[in-house]
């Protein structure tokens, strides 16, 4: 049966005007605002010293934790809970969209440059880091092997056991499932993304594989909620008549969001994969013009030579 949620029993239908009206969870809206407060002390930290910080990376970064308080800290947090679609929105975008816009913000770069470096023989909070990034525990939890199972078997594992009902029954079990959402984004897309430093930094083919491994499973996902002739969780068996539509029609419109949703942030990363590429060549290609001025393309002329060495032998 359907958990009647206290509070959201009448809500009228959604529209995106209501969805993003104030309201939701403060606890989240509070989170929101001191990790922004925080990326911004850094950032004045780095100013202040005469370092740069690119405004495109406080940009990218603000939009992250805008569209984390956006699913959370609004009124769609509470058609959330009697909506699988208004749900699904939630999960996606908090998953898959906040995640790269928040990596494309460098955090930990920031915070490797504003953390001071403790003195000779000393260990403080940016050297416990920096042991952390370099660690076997990092390098596992960043390995393609851990990711992209994590990143599928959260989608599966959640909506077709018990688990999902269990977690909607209290406001605990539902933050919990947003953060867990949020950090499974982050762990996947980090080690993709490549803007911050890692224990593994796979070349760039390397990982638009692993950026396109999580699709069909995505895709699978979405067709199997809207193929469904019943609804599958019980949270939303049953929906309140102010919202103007029914159980099977909203779980078809989740799949849908969850298949759509799927491509979005490919193309994003795949935009962003690219564009460092093509600079990463760039740098390659100016380093070896530099070279090549320094010791007068001494490396074309032994090239050379040797091609010639090889001629007159036959």
């Amino acid at each position: 049966m359907g958990h009647e949620h206290g509070g959201h029993g009448d809500l009228p239908p959604l529209t995106p005007g209501r969805a993003l009206e104030l309201g939701g969870d403060s606890v989240f809206l509070l989170g929101c605002l001191l990790v922004l407060a925080l990326y911004g002390i850094g950032v004045v930290r780095l100013r202040r010293r005469g370092d740069s910080w690119g405004a495109g990376r406080v940009v990218a970064f603000t939009l992250g934790v805008l569209s984390v308080a956006a699913v959370t800290a609004t009124r769609l947090n509470d058609y959330g809970m009697v909506l699988f679609s208004a749900h699904m929105i939630q999960h996606m975008v908090i998953s898959m969209v906040s995640p790269i816009l928040l990596l494309l913000g460098a955090p930990v770069t920031l915070l490797l440059r504003a953390l001071p470096t403790a003195g000779r023989g000393r260990r403080g909070p940016r050297e416990w880091l920096v042991t952390l990034l370099h660690s076997h525990y990092v390098r596992a939890v960043s390995s393609p092997l851990f990711t992209i199972p994590l990143f599928i078997a959260s989608l599966y594992a959640l909506y077709f056991t018990p688990l999902f009902d269990f977690l909607m029954g209290s406001a605990l079990g539902h933050r919990a499932m947003m953060l867990h959402f949020l950090a499974v984004g982050l762990v996947f897309f980090w080690p993709i993304m490549g803007v911050d430093p890692g224990p593994r930094r796979a070349g760039h083919l390397m990982r638009m594989l692993e950026l396109f491994a999580t699709m069909p499973f995505h895709a699978f996902f979405g067709i199997a909620l809207m193929m469904a002739s019943e609804p599958l969780i019980d949270t939303y068996a049953e929906i309140p008549a102010s919202l103007g539509t029914d159980a099977l029609a909203d779980q078809s419109a989740a799949g849908g969001i969850a298949w759509a949703f799927s491509e979005i942030p490919t193309v994003i990363v795949l935009l962003a994969l690219v564009f460092q590429w093509y600079v990463s060549e760039q740098r390659a290609s100016r380093r070896l013009d530099r070279a090549a001025e320094r010791d007068g393309d001494a490396e074309l002329a032994a090239y050379n030579k040797y091609l010639a060495e090889l001629g007159s032998r036959r």
